[in-house]
């Protein structure tokens, strides 16, 4: 199910959005600064930044999920609906309606995303790779953290590749996990982050829960009111003074390992 035409492209972010949090629910819309929720507030820095290439919400066919849609037609977003569990199929469904080759997956519950390291992504993703992605400095990607400011780069190919190689649950839900598990069956490429920021290691910019929320909420509004740039090095050292957040970020973590 679909709506809205694009351009044709090679390349598109996709935002993996939906009201249905188990551990949260409807945080995509709960208000988090000026009366918009989360998903509004990426949406929007998203289109102040003026990227080079499309960006397509991939929801879910639930009713709530209509609203998700709804804010993305006020920022002149495309969007596809698609299974809630089956988020591989998802993203796949998505891309080949769009004529999407490569994708810049970014998931929804990070206020925090990096829009100019999705810019170097962009420039430096190339047809030798099926993956790309930003990574700790051993090669742990960092979707696999709570950072929240980094996103990753795949190609359409890769994941119905991953669709044919697999039928666990755990590689639908978490639509990359089986390429940065199984290296040898694709080519990748992991740019390491900053190491100051990677020695931060309660370091948690998601939201999954409340206490994510509200901890999220105040960082937001300290940043605004600071003039800080919306990078992950300056937020970063901006959280490293603050021990208190780190506190509330370990006890989030701990509780919501990846």
């Amino acid at each position: 199910m679909l709506k809205n035409n694009i351009l044709m492209t090679k390349s598109a972010i996709i935002i993996q959005a939906r009201t249905g949090s188990s551990r949260l629910p409807n945080k995509m819309l709960l208000p988090f600064y000026n009366n918009k929720g989360i998903f509004e507030i990426i949406l929007q820095r998203l289109k102040d930044s003026h990227l080079s290439i499309p960006i397509i919400i991939a929801t879910t066919v639930n009713e709530p999920d209509k609203q998700l849609i709804e804010i993305a037609g006020k920022y002149g977003f495309s969007y596809y609906t698609g299974s809630e569990d089956n988020v591989l199929n998802r993203f796949i469904e998505t891309a080949k309606h769009y004529k999407i080759d490569n994708i810049i997956r970014l998931c929804a519950d990070n206020p925090f995303v990096d829009i100019e390291a999705i810019k170097h992504q962009i420039k430096s993703f190339n047809d030798n790779f099926d993956y790309w992605c930003y990574s700790m400095n051993d090669n742990i990607p960092t979707i696999k953290t709570g950072f929240g400011f980094w996103t990753e780069m795949v190609t359409l190919a890769a994941l119905k590749k991953v669709a044919l190689l697999t039928d666990e649950k755990l590689y639908k839900e978490h639509v990359t996990n089986y390429i940065y598990t199984h290296l040898n069956n694709f080519s990748t490429h992991f740019e390491k982050i900053e190491r100051s920021i990677e020695d931060i290691p309660d370091l948690r910019l998601t939201v999954d829960t409340l206490t994510d929320f509200e901890l999220l909420k105040e960082i937001y509004n300290t940043i605004i009111s600071k003039k800080i740039n919306f990078s992950a090095l300056e937020i970063s050292n901006l959280i490293k003074e603050k021990p208190q957040w780190l506190k509330t970020m370990k006890a989030e973590t701990l509780k919501n390992i990846k």
